[in-house]
């Protein structure tokens, strides 16, 4: 999702300050769009690393941070001001990844993390070496969720509570979006190839194949949706983006 967990305003916020943008998870991502996104993101200035946190090496992200403070300190050096560490502000949506991405850097567990939002609750500094500090923060989202589709697309990856909006909604929306932009997926996991109006059907099928039965014999269709949704969240849908550039 490198549209939908975008923070609004960011830009206006930080102004001409180095930017770097982390895409997590690259390795679960439909990188011929995902690519699309890097170029445009590039295009605006930032500089893009795209990691698995849990599998790759990280240290193309200390790299970078080297060479944007190296700059920076030539730029205070020229002006007769002592060199300092990098200090930068780590943001994101919740579940982006930023704590796992802290215990990497500092290869401990410093921060806790979990699957779900709104797990670090604090804003706080960490040192990651004598070159560089980090301020952590609890994950960002904005107060206005007029954009339903992408406020669907946050929820689906966990950004949102599903709570917040009704499971079997967000399932639909899932089992729309596969139709539309990876049908052979959506006919490979579920069967499906065609969605009826009231998705009765596909959740009838679903259902009956893997089981999600309640007492009496009939299909759970909260089963169903809470199964779809963790399909999309754990890979077993494929390669999904679910935003787009144009």
């Amino acid at each position: 999702m490198p549209r939908s967990s975008k923070i609004d305003d960011i830009d206006d916020i930080i102004k001409e300050k180095p930017r770097v943008i982390i895409m997590t998870k690259y390795d679960l991502c439909d990188k011929n769009e995902t690519d699309k996104f890097i170029k445009y993101y590039e295009d605006l200035g930032y500089k893009v690393v795209c990691i698995n946190l849990l599998t790759d090496k990280i240290a193309k992200i200390l790299d970078i941070s080297t060479d944007i403070m190296k700059e920076e300190n030539e730029k205070r050096k020229a002006k007769g001001m002592k060199e300092r560490p990098l200090r930068a502000l780590v943001i994101g949506v919740p579940n982006a990844g930023k704590s796992t991405l802290i215990n990497r850097l500092v290869s401990k567990k410093s921060v806790n993390v979990g699957n779900t939002p709104g797990v670090t609750k604090n804003i706080s500094w960490i040192r990651i070496n004598k070159d560089l500090e980090l301020l952590d923060t609890p994950g960002i989202l904005w107060p206005d969720f007029s954009d339903q589709e992408r406020a669907h697309v946050l929820a689906a990856f966990s950004s949102i509570r599903e709570e917040i909006l009704d499971k079997n909604a967000l399932a639909v929306f899932i089992l729309k979006k596969l139709y539309e932009y990876y049908p052979d997926n959506l006919k490979e996991r579920y069967g499906i190839d065609h969605l009826t109006e009231d998705f009765v059907e596909e959740f009838e099928l679903i259902g009956k194949k893997r089981g999600l039965m309640a007492s009496g014999g009939v299909v759970d269709y909260e089963k169903v949706a809470t199964a779809i949704i963790n399909d999309l969240k754990s890979g077993r849908l494929g390669k999904i983006t679910l935003d787009r550039l144009d």
